[in-house]
């Protein structure tokens, strides 16, 4: 019985797919509230964070904490639709992963050790989001296979 496959059943390869699809989704979820919260920090209190002199991409303290809360509330939105396991959120979740991991390496004086969290973090969303082939679960993950 080897070779056979009935319509309606998830093989080992197409569960993978799926999980590392939700993996993602979830962690773009988790950054994207972290980067909200840091947005705020860095817009309500300034004296929150340390600032590093001589750093050669000095900026705004406040103008960082509006890109991070906008990027943060992009990322959750985003990943509502990598839930639905959408190609839209797929393409913008690499995309706003990737910008998450350029505004936290440009605010590294800031916070080191939290952005270097945060771009691995970044990092491995999109890993998740480009190992996943869309035709190999076909559905959105929030359905049940159907037998047919």
């Amino acid at each position: 019985m080897t070779g056979t496959h009935t319509p309606g059943t998830h093989t080992a390869r197409q569960q993978w797919a799926a999980g590392v699809m939700v993996f993602g989704a979830v962690l773009l979820l988790l950054a994207g509230i972290l980067a909200i919260f840091r947005g705020i920090m860095a817009i309500a209190q300034d004296d929150v964070f340390v600032t590093t002199p001589n750093y050669v991409f000095a900026f705004d303290l406040t103008g960082w904490g509006w890109i991070h809360l906008i990027l943060g509330a992009v990322a959750v939105l985003v990943s509502v639709g990598l839930f639905q396991a959408a190609t839209w959120a797929r393409i913008g979740g690499v995309t706003i992963a990737g910008l998450i991991i350029i505004a936290n390496f440009l605010s590294l004086p800031y916070s080191p050790v939290w952005s270097v969290l945060m771009i691995a973090f970044s990092g491995f969303v999109i890993w998740a989001l480009c190992v996943a082939r869309k035709d190999a679960f076909g559905e959105p993950l929030d359905r049940a296979p159907r037998d047919v």
